[in-house]
């Protein structure tokens, strides 16, 4: 009876997150692995054949602590938040910088079976030749863009992250670029930087050819951005980065600095950091640690 119990009251938490009533009352008897079983297949066949609500989690702000030039969005990985990151940021020496950290909705992870996961898009696999979730990638560019939207007229913006996060941050590159979102919409937002680390650039094999025209080519040319990928990364492997500077680079995209680091693995360290405070420093023209930073990102 105990069993029974704790069985409907971790199924009840499992299920009430995707509004799955149905569950609690039907397989209350069932046991605990059957049950596990089929809220995996359940949730793997939602996640494939309907489309996610989208409800966006807490956005954290670290306000500028000297005079605001710039505001970036930084977008976390999967599974993350915007707290941990805000944390992080709101150490580094960049006064001048205002950085919104918004939160991912939940959502059913292919990847993952099906299971919710904060993410930004989904993902099937992390595969250079998987598919593109280009409604999920559109959803998360146009709330970066919404998020830059109340800034001051005078105020520069980007958009940074990291792994998947970077690959949205990519991704708003391509979107910057063309004028508009992969489903035509118009993309309303001026970006002044771009960082990705340890990520991908979502839609890679399908730019070729659409920076064509002059207008989508200066801005492309104007748009500087920042790789940085670890050569020990076991998550997302050293090559799609490398692969996703080159793909920026041949389409246009002229002003991409690439910085690889050979012990570095699915995470940051004080080196990347600093190098990123210069290129940042330098990119933005900042004030207040330009000496600190010379020679850095030479």
């Amino acid at each position: 009876m105990k069993d029974a119990k704790a069985n409907k009251k971790l199924l009840r938490r499992l299920t009430l997150a995707e509004g799955h009533f149905f569950f609690l009352n039907f397989f209350t008897k069932c046991s605990f692995t059957a049950l596990l079983v089929l809220q995996y297949e359940y949730l793997r066949c939602c996640s494939r054949n309907l489309r996610r609500a989208v409800e966006f989690g807490k956005t954290h702000v670290v306000r500028p602590k000297g005079k605001h030039q710039a505001t970036i969005v930084w977008l976390h990985g999967l599974g993350d938040n915007g707290s941990s990151w805000s944390q992080l940021l709101e150490t580094l020496p960049l006064p001048n910088i205002k950085w919104i950290c918004p939160t991912a909705p939940s959502q059913p992870i292919s990847l993952f079976g099906g299971f919710p996961s904060t993410a930004w898009f989904d993902v099937v696999d992390i595969n250079e030749d998987g598919p593109d979730d280009m409604e999920g990638l559109d959803v998360a560019a146009a709330h970066v863009a919404n998020l830059l939207s109340n800034e001051p007229a005078d105020i520069k913006l980007g958009v940074g992250g990291f792994s998947m996060g970077a690959a949205t941050s990519l991704y708003s590159a391509t979107c910057f670029a063309l004028g508009k979102y992969g489903n035509g919409n118009p993309y309303p937002i001026n970006l002044s930087a771009i960082i990705g680390l340890s990520g991908w650039l979502p839609c890679a094999k399908t730019l070729a050819g659409k920076l064509e025209e002059e207008q989508i080519k200066n801005r492309a040319a104007s748009l500087p951005i920042v790789v940085c990928h670890g050569k020990a990364d076991d998550v997302v492997p050293f090559k799609f980065g490398e692969k996703s500077s080159q793909a920026l680079l041949s389409n246009g995209f002229k002003k991409v600095t690439f910085k690889p680091y050979s012990a570095l693995g699915h995470h940051t360290i004080p080196q990347e950091l600093d190098e990123l405070c210069a290129w940042l420093t330098s990119t933005l023209s900042l004030e207040g640690f330009h000496n600190v930073f010379i020679g850095i990102f030479v």
